[in-house]
Protein backbone atom coordinates (compact mmCIF):
# COMPACT_ATOMS: atom_id res chain seq x y z
CA UNK A 1 0.00 0.00 0.00
CA UNK A 2 0.74 3.42 -0.57
CA UNK A 3 3.05 5.28 2.46
CA UNK A 4 2.86 8.91 3.38
CA UNK A 5 5.71 9.45 1.13
CA UNK A 6 3.92 8.47 -1.92
CA UNK A 7 1.21 10.48 -0.86
CA UNK A 8 3.11 13.34 -0.68
CA UNK A 9 4.75 12.64 -3.94
CA UNK A 10 1.48 12.38 -5.65
CA UNK A 11 0.16 15.80 -4.68
CA UNK A 12 3.44 17.35 -5.59
CA UNK A 13 3.20 15.70 -9.15
CA UNK A 14 -0.48 16.91 -9.76
CA UNK A 15 0.08 20.38 -8.52
CA UNK A 16 3.88 20.55 -10.76
CA UNK A 17 1.13 19.18 -13.49
CA UNK A 18 -1.18 21.67 -13.44
CA UNK A 19 0.97 24.82 -13.00
CA UNK A 20 3.03 23.30 -15.84
CA UNK A 21 -0.05 23.01 -17.99
CA UNK A 22 -1.62 26.58 -17.26
CA UNK A 23 2.07 28.53 -17.88
CA UNK A 24 2.50 26.31 -21.07
CA UNK A 25 -1.40 27.62 -22.31
CA UNK A 26 -0.80 30.66 -21.74
CA UNK A 27 2.82 30.76 -23.78
CA UNK A 28 2.09 27.91 -26.02
CA UNK A 29 -0.89 29.58 -27.62
CA UNK A 30 0.77 32.37 -29.28
CA UNK A 31 3.48 30.43 -30.72
CA UNK A 32 1.26 27.94 -31.91
CA UNK A 33 -0.74 30.88 -33.33
CA UNK A 34 2.86 32.35 -34.67
CA UNK A 35 3.50 29.02 -36.49
CA UNK A 36 -0.03 28.77 -37.75
CA UNK A 37 -0.33 31.80 -39.52
CA UNK A 38 3.61 32.99 -40.40
CA UNK A 39 5.27 32.98 -43.81
CA UNK A 40 8.53 33.60 -42.31
CA UNK A 41 11.81 31.77 -42.84
CA UNK A 42 11.75 31.48 -39.21
CA UNK A 43 9.16 29.73 -38.77
CA UNK A 44 11.47 26.29 -39.52
CA UNK A 45 14.06 27.07 -37.25
CA UNK A 46 11.23 27.80 -34.45
CA UNK A 47 9.20 24.60 -35.28
CA UNK A 48 12.10 22.88 -34.64
CA UNK A 49 12.95 24.28 -31.11
CA UNK A 50 10.13 23.70 -30.65
CA UNK A 51 10.15 20.30 -30.79
CA UNK A 52 13.28 19.96 -29.46
CA UNK A 53 12.28 18.05 -26.46
CA UNK A 54 10.59 15.21 -28.63
CA UNK A 55 13.77 14.12 -30.00
CA UNK A 56 16.48 15.19 -26.89
CA UNK A 57 17.16 12.84 -24.14
CA UNK A 58 15.66 14.48 -20.62
CA UNK A 59 18.83 14.46 -19.22
CA UNK A 60 20.58 16.36 -21.88
CA UNK A 61 17.49 19.16 -21.08
CA UNK A 62 17.69 19.04 -17.53
CA UNK A 63 21.73 19.76 -17.50
CA UNK A 64 21.51 22.37 -19.71
CA UNK A 65 18.73 24.22 -17.99
CA UNK A 66 20.90 23.25 -14.72
CA UNK A 67 23.68 25.10 -16.33
CA UNK A 68 22.24 27.84 -17.07
CA UNK A 69 19.77 28.26 -13.72
CA UNK A 70 23.07 27.44 -11.34
CA UNK A 71 25.22 29.82 -9.79
CA UNK A 72 27.59 30.53 -12.76
CA UNK A 73 24.64 30.55 -15.30
CA UNK A 74 22.76 33.40 -16.58
CA UNK A 75 19.47 32.88 -15.24
CA UNK A 76 20.61 32.23 -11.70
CA UNK A 77 23.45 35.14 -11.45
CA UNK A 78 19.76 37.04 -12.86
CA UNK A 79 17.71 35.67 -9.97
CA UNK A 80 20.06 35.83 -7.72
CA UNK A 81 20.73 39.19 -8.52
CA UNK A 82 16.73 39.67 -8.23
CA UNK A 83 16.30 38.00 -4.77
CA UNK A 84 14.94 35.53 -5.61
CA UNK A 85 17.58 32.60 -5.00
CA UNK A 86 18.96 29.88 -7.22
CA UNK A 87 15.89 27.74 -8.99
CA UNK A 88 17.59 24.22 -8.93
CA UNK A 89 16.52 21.86 -6.58
CA UNK A 90 13.04 24.02 -6.32
CA UNK A 91 9.89 23.77 -6.92
CA UNK A 92 9.85 27.03 -9.70
CA UNK A 93 12.89 24.36 -11.00
CA UNK A 94 10.70 22.07 -11.46
CA UNK A 95 8.49 23.74 -13.30
CA UNK A 96 10.81 25.43 -15.74
CA UNK A 97 12.36 22.68 -16.53
CA UNK A 98 8.62 21.10 -17.09
CA UNK A 99 7.65 23.91 -19.54
CA UNK A 100 10.28 23.01 -21.60
CA UNK A 101 10.23 19.64 -21.29
CA UNK A 102 6.34 19.20 -22.25
CA UNK A 103 6.44 22.70 -24.59
CA UNK A 104 5.43 20.63 -27.83
CA UNK A 105 2.84 18.31 -26.76
CA UNK A 106 1.32 21.78 -25.88
CA UNK A 107 2.15 24.15 -28.98
CA UNK A 108 1.73 20.98 -31.73
CA UNK A 109 -1.76 20.31 -30.80
CA UNK A 110 -2.88 23.97 -30.80
CA UNK A 111 -0.96 24.77 -34.15
CA UNK A 112 -2.92 22.11 -36.16
CA UNK A 113 -6.22 23.38 -34.35
CA UNK A 114 -5.64 26.72 -35.45
CA UNK A 115 -4.05 25.89 -39.39
CA UNK A 116 -7.78 23.60 -39.45
CA UNK A 117 -9.68 26.70 -38.92
CA UNK A 118 -8.71 28.19 -42.35
CA UNK A 119 -9.09 31.54 -43.52
CA UNK A 120 -13.42 31.36 -44.02
CA UNK A 121 -13.70 32.05 -40.72
CA UNK A 122 -11.58 34.91 -40.61
CA UNK A 123 -12.36 36.44 -44.09
CA UNK A 124 -15.60 36.76 -42.85
CA UNK A 125 -14.91 38.31 -39.41
CA UNK A 126 -12.90 40.44 -41.37
CA UNK A 127 -15.75 41.82 -43.11
CA UNK A 128 -17.63 42.34 -39.85
CA UNK A 129 -15.16 44.92 -39.12
CA UNK A 130 -13.89 42.89 -36.02
CA UNK A 131 -10.44 43.53 -34.94
CA UNK A 132 -7.58 41.24 -34.49
CA UNK A 133 -7.92 40.57 -30.86
CA UNK A 134 -11.73 40.27 -31.46
CA UNK A 135 -11.32 37.94 -33.87
CA UNK A 136 -9.20 35.98 -32.14
CA UNK A 137 -11.03 35.65 -28.93
CA UNK A 138 -14.68 35.49 -30.97
CA UNK A 139 -13.97 33.37 -33.65
CA UNK A 140 -10.19 31.74 -33.06
CA UNK A 141 -11.09 30.06 -29.51
CA UNK A 142 -14.11 28.88 -29.70
CA UNK A 143 -13.40 27.13 -33.55
CA UNK A 144 -10.26 25.75 -31.71
CA UNK A 145 -11.57 24.25 -28.30
CA UNK A 146 -10.94 20.87 -29.14
CA UNK A 147 -7.51 21.70 -30.15
CA UNK A 148 -7.16 23.46 -26.32
CA UNK A 149 -8.70 20.41 -24.87
CA UNK A 150 -6.13 17.95 -26.30
CA UNK A 151 -3.17 20.28 -25.43
CA UNK A 152 -3.99 20.70 -21.87
CA UNK A 153 -4.79 17.06 -21.43
CA UNK A 154 -1.61 16.07 -23.06
CA UNK A 155 0.64 18.62 -21.71
CA UNK A 156 -0.51 17.70 -18.34
CA UNK A 157 -0.30 13.91 -18.94
CA UNK A 158 3.41 14.50 -20.29
CA UNK A 159 4.72 16.39 -17.35
CA UNK A 160 2.98 14.25 -14.56
CA UNK A 161 5.47 11.14 -16.27
CA UNK A 162 8.74 13.13 -16.16
CA UNK A 163 11.80 11.53 -14.72
CA UNK A 164 15.16 12.92 -16.30
CA UNK A 165 14.01 16.33 -16.37
CA UNK A 166 13.05 16.71 -12.62
CA UNK A 167 15.67 14.41 -11.55
CA UNK A 168 18.53 16.96 -13.10
CA UNK A 169 16.96 19.86 -12.02
CA UNK A 170 15.10 19.18 -9.07
CA UNK A 171 16.90 16.28 -6.97
CA UNK A 172 15.24 14.10 -4.59
CA UNK A 173 13.87 16.68 -1.44
CA UNK A 174 10.81 15.24 -0.05
CA UNK A 175 7.67 16.70 -0.08
CA UNK A 176 9.78 19.61 -2.03
CA UNK A 177 10.78 17.89 -5.48
CA UNK A 178 10.31 14.44 -5.45
CA UNK A 179 7.81 13.22 -7.78
CA UNK A 180 6.33 10.26 -8.53
CA UNK A 181 8.63 8.92 -10.99
CA UNK A 182 11.42 9.56 -8.70
CA UNK A 183 9.64 8.33 -5.84
CA UNK A 184 9.28 4.74 -8.17
CA UNK A 185 12.61 5.11 -9.05
CA UNK A 186 13.61 4.96 -4.86
CA UNK A 187 11.46 2.03 -4.32
CA UNK A 188 13.24 0.33 -6.62
CA UNK A 189 16.55 0.96 -5.49
CA UNK A 190 15.35 0.23 -2.07
CA UNK A 191 13.91 -3.23 -3.57
CA UNK A 192 10.67 -1.96 -2.31
CA UNK A 193 8.81 -3.75 -5.29
CA UNK A 194 5.20 -3.80 -3.55
CA UNK A 195 5.42 -0.09 -3.51
CA UNK A 196 6.86 0.45 -6.74
CA UNK A 197 4.24 -1.50 -8.33
CA UNK A 198 1.31 0.42 -6.66
CA UNK A 199 2.66 3.60 -8.19
CA UNK A 200 3.74 2.28 -11.38
CA UNK A 201 0.29 0.70 -11.67
CA UNK A 202 -1.30 4.11 -11.08
CA UNK A 203 1.11 5.11 -13.53
CA UNK A 204 -0.25 3.13 -16.20
CA UNK A 205 -3.73 3.17 -15.60
CA UNK A 206 -3.92 7.07 -15.86
CA UNK A 207 -1.67 7.23 -19.14
CA UNK A 208 -4.06 4.15 -20.77
CA UNK A 209 -7.27 6.64 -19.31
CA UNK A 210 -5.32 9.86 -21.14
CA UNK A 211 -5.43 8.14 -24.04
CA UNK A 212 -7.91 6.35 -24.30
CA UNK A 213 -9.87 9.42 -23.84
CA UNK A 214 -7.75 10.95 -26.26
CA UNK A 215 -8.51 8.45 -29.15
CA UNK A 216 -12.30 7.93 -28.19
CA UNK A 217 -12.80 11.88 -28.54
CA UNK A 218 -11.15 12.27 -31.65
CA UNK A 219 -13.12 9.07 -33.27
CA UNK A 220 -16.29 10.34 -32.21
CA UNK A 221 -15.42 13.90 -33.70
CA UNK A 222 -14.87 12.41 -36.94
CA UNK A 223 -18.54 10.77 -37.30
Amino acid sequence: MMDAADLAAIRLTLELAAVTTAILLVIGTPVAWWLARTRSVLKGAVGAVVALPLVLPPTVIGFYLLLLMGPHGPVGQLTQALGLGLLPFSFAGLVVGSVFYSLPFVVQPLQQAFEAIGERPLEVAATLRAGALDTFFSVVLPLARPGFVTAAVLGFAHTVGEFGVVLMIGGNIPEKTRVVSVQIYDHVEALEYAQAHWLSAGMVAFSFLVLFLLYSRKRGGMR
